[in-house]
């Protein structure tokens, strides 16, 4: 298939886990960039017009277009996203003897939930991914699936909450519907809340700017979204590639550059 279709194809797909979305799509947005960098300005704009709450595509198109090389750059980033230490991070930093609550299928999250396999895990249904979430993790430790209207009682009894971000900003992240929520009730329950930053999710304050006017504009009532906005201030740490840190500085520490080509909207096509 020729890159640009499979680009096409990439735009259509819903629900993937960001990181393998943005690494499925580095292969063909190379390709694209070896032949001419005339297409992958407009290749990079639809696909994050596309996916504006995806950040590993926003982070995936900065490097490039910021690069000289875009090729390479393609690569470099993929191996980066492949090989994301978060997982492993957050599960070391996992206390003992805890009841953990997630929200739908964060990724990360769930790698390091059962690289543990120890702690009772609470896992809010959200758009159907948390029923398999919970069945999955039921095999490598205790998992209970709390339905939408029991989130705000399992955040209250939890010790933990997880929110692990699609894309995030210097004011928050946003994340699977159901994560505002749990994060308001546990905070203001004195219960800490994590935000997990996998390689990718930090963006800019102007690309984070601009991903949250597309997904703004989408066109979707609050409620029918793919994801809602945590506001920063219900964070009390941030785990990411490097470890924990204060959610403020982790925030505002993006990865990528700010390429001025996705500011601006694709035309028709």
């Amino acid at each position: 298939m020729h890159p640009i279709e499979r680009l096409r194809h990439v735009a259509r797909v819903e629900g993937a886990d960001p990181a393998m979305l943005a690494r499925e799509v580095a292969s063909s947005l190379a390709e694209v960039a070896d032949a001419g960098l005339a297409g992958l300005v407009p290749a990079c704009r639809r696909l994050v017009e596309h996916h504006p709450a995806n950040g590993p595509l926003w982070w995936l198109s900065a490097r490039m277009l910021a690069s000289a090389e875009p090729y390479q750059e393609a690569r470099e980033a993929a191996a980066a996203l492949a090989n994301d230490p978060t997982a492993r991070r957050l599960a070391d930093l996992l206390p003992e003897d805890i009841t953990v609550l997630v929200v739908g299928w964060p990724d990360t999250a769930a790698n390091a939930l059962r690289r543990r396999g120890d702690l009772e895990v609470l896992v809010a249904d959200s758009g159907g991914d948390g029923a398999a979430l919970a069945r999955r993790l039921a095999g490598d430790g205790d998992a209970t699936l709390v339905a939408d209207r029991g989130l705000g009682a399992a955040a209250a009894l939890s010790s933990l909450v997880l929110v692990e971000a699609l894309v995030a900003g210097p004011s928050g992240v946003l994340a699977a519907p159901g994560s505002h929520a749990a994060a308001a009730v546990a905070a203001r329950s004195a219960i800490p809340v994590w935000g997990v930053l996998p390689v990718g999710r930090v963006l800019p304050e102007p690309l984070w700017q601009a991903a949250l006017a597309r997904f703004d504009g989408g066109g979707l009532e609050p409620w029918d979204r793919d994801a809602e906005l945590v506001p920063a201030d219900l964070l009390c740490t941030a785990v990411g590639p490097a470890g924990a840190a204060e959610p403020a500085e982790a925030l505002a520490a993006p990865t990528c550059p700010v390429a001025p080509e996705l500011l601006r909207a694709a035309g028709p096509g």
